[in-house]
C-alpha cells in the first residue's frame, strides 16, 4: 500500500443504493469508480493531527477504479471527512 493523503476532486452519485464517489480526478486524470469493495468510518490519528479534533470521524471507501476500458483497474482509499465536502486519495493498494 502507498499513502498519498492528496486532495481529489469526487463526483458523487448513487452506489450499491446509496450515495458515493463514481468518479474522482487524481492528477489530472479521471478515475470511474468500477466498484465498491467496503466503506468504513475511523476517527483521526492522535499522533498524526496534534491539536486537531481526535473525535472527528472520517469515511473511508475502498473502490475499484480505472481511468479507462484498456488499463488494469487498481484499489483505492478515498477519504471524506464527515463534517466537509473535500474528499483525499489517502492510499492505492499494491
Amino acid at each position: 500500500m502507498r499513502r498519498y493523503d492528496e486532495p481529489i476532486a469526487v463526483r458523487s452519485g448513487e452506489v450499491d443504493g446509496a450515495l458515493g464517489p463514481v468518479e474522482f480526478l487524481w492528477r489530472r486524470r479521471l478515475w470511474k469508480v468500477l466498484d465498491v469493495e467496503t466503506t468504513w468510518r475511523e476517527t483521526a490519528d492522535w499522533w498524526s493531527a496534534p491539536g486537531d479534533d481526535l473525535l472527528a470521524e472520517s469515511e473511508i471507501w475502498r473502490v475499484l477504479a480505472a481511468p479507462n476500458r484498456a488499463m488494469v483497474p487498481g484499489v483505492y482509499e478515498l477519504a471524506h471527512p464527515v463534517a466537509g465536502d473535500e474528499w483525499f486519495l489517502r492510499a492505492v493498494m499494491d
